[in-house]
């Protein structure tokens, strides 16, 4: 993918030297170091606040948005969330963030702003943020109340947290995000117990280019395998002379994986400087009958925010012989393009199937492709949109937060509601190319939906095979 391939090198070239040596300009909210003086709730006005009915009240769990989404980290006994309550990590307000060359122009600032403005988060409202190790509550409640917001209060939430008479509330699915956290102790030989029960688990690094050139050799998870993206997606040219990167046949997968010393028994978890890349091969893995595939939460954004340290150099993979499973053993994971063609011409196959579009909104209605090797603008007749980013063709900021980390659940939900989204129905995610939907395919799995799938081919190659298409805003 020509743009999308140099947008990528310089994606993780640019994570990786900022994560080692701090290029790029970055610039941490502005209260981060002001000392606020905030009042502590009690219990039982944390329990009240979250049974409030009145949209004002708002229960903020400021932890690392890993234990929001089920990992037990940070010395809690449980993982998840205090029932109802959303989530603003601290984080957020320090997190590697590149002020001029992130992919939407926007500031730490507005991008914060937003959020503060997705969550209802205004200065109407009652907030009760809270953490377990004293200090995370403080600094989101010091920044909500330096934005206008006064009534806030802070609340250690240690003691409901690890009271198992006390509910808390996870992603149905969020192993299938591990935490950074969790994959460092697998790195230093302390895999937590009832983690898998694969014997080996073999940790990868995805982005496009060699070892040498995609940076990873100048940073990345101790013991990551390098994957090169275009090992699974080669370019290919047709006829008229238009390249696309699009996914490989069952046979070149296969190989990939043979030479990589992937077995369906092993655990197999997925890091990059880009989540998208680590979700495209979790995904493949997932297709081909890997029955244990984990994708790292927020990238080396997360990592670096950690604390933890980067290998420099290049660990090589030991090939296998055998897969040990039938290629693929789970079809049903990545829809072709024929299959496509075939449900999205059936008035009956397409009644409880959504094809959601997930490109921008310029790509959506025909403004744009998106992309400098493509030409042909437009839309599969009968696809729903369903967000990625806002003007970028890389961007996944509808479905991120600033730290690359996945975004709440409840907040991806409602956005399909108001896109029109009928989440009863099978829902194959597509973008461009098979990278923005494979995240989003990959986070439906996390949030529990069983009825999901990923259109690889996308856009692309529907036009390309000059099938029809559609232009401008849909007819409501």
């Amino acid at each position: 993918m020509n743009i999308k391939k140099k947008l990528g090198l310089a994606l993780s070239m640019c994570a990786v030297l900022a994560i080692l040596s701090g290029c790029g300009e970055e610039k941490k909210a502005s209260d981060e170091s002001k000392n606020v003086d905030v009042k502590v709730a009690s219990t039982q006005e944390v329990e009240d606040a979250l049974k409030s009915k009145d949209g004002k009240d708002i229960v903020l769990d400021s932890r690392i948005n890993d234990a929001y989404n089920g990992w037990a980290v940070e010395g809690a006994k449980r993982g998840g969330h205090l029932p109802a309550s959303s989530d603003f990590s601290a984080d957020w307000l320090t997190s590697e963030y590149d002020e001029k060359n992130n992919l939407e122009g926007r500031t730490r600032e507005e991008v914060l702003n937003l959020t503060l403005e997705q969550k209802g988060l205004t200065a109407d409202k009652n907030v009760i943020v809270y953490d377990i190790n004293g200090k995370d509550a403080n600094k989101v409640a010091s920044y909500l109340i330096e934005k206008g917001i006064k009534n806030v209060k802070t609340y250690n939430a240690k003691e409901w947290i690890n009271d198992s008479d006390k509910e808390l509330e996870s992603y149905k699915n969020y192993e299938l995000l591990v935490a950074p956290t969790v994959v460092n102790e697998i790195v230093k030989g302390n895999t937590p117990e009832g983690f898998t029960k694969a014997k080996n688990i073999k940790i990868f690094d995805i982005s496009w280019g060699d070892a040498k050139e995609s940076g990873y050799t100048e940073g990345h998870v101790p013991s990551a395998v390098h994957i090169n993206t275009d090992s699974f997606e080669p370019p290919k040219t047709d006829k008229d002379g238009n390249t696309s990167w699009s996914l490989a046949d069952d046979k070149t997968l296969e190989k990939l994986i043979l030479d990589s010393g992937i077995t369906a028994d092993d655990a197999v978890i997925c890091t990059s400087p880009e989540p998208m890349a680590a979700s495209r091969f979790a995904t493949i893995c997932y297709y081909l009958g890997v029955k244990d595939v984990r994708v790292m939460n927020g990238g080396l954004v997360q990592w670096k925010s950690l604390g933890y340290e980067l290998e420099k150099g290049e660990n090589k993979p030991t090939p296998v012989k055998e897969f040990g499973e039938k290629i693929p053993a789970r079809p049903e994971v990545i829809n072709s393009l024929a299959e496509i063609k075939e449900i999205m011409t059936s008035d009956e196959k397409k009644k409880d199937f959504t094809l959601v579009d997930n490109r921008t909104w310029g790509e959506y209605i025909g403004e744009t492709t998106g992309y400098s090797y493509h030409k042909k603008k437009g839309r599969i007749p009968g696809a729903v949109f369903g967000h990625a980013g806002v003007k970028n063709s890389s961007s996944m900021s509808y479905y991120r937060n600033i730290n690359k980390t996945m975004r709440n659940e409840n907040e991806i939900k409602n956005m399909w509601e108001e896109d029109n989204i009928n989440t009863s129905n099978h829902l194959a995610f597509m973008c461009g190319s098979g990278w923005r939907a494979a995240e989003i395919y990959w986070y439906s799995r996390v949030m529990g939906m069983e009825n999901t799938s990923l259109y690889s081919s996308g856009w692309i190659d529907w036009s390309n095979a000059n099938y029809p298409s559609e232009i401008g805003e849909p007819k409501k």
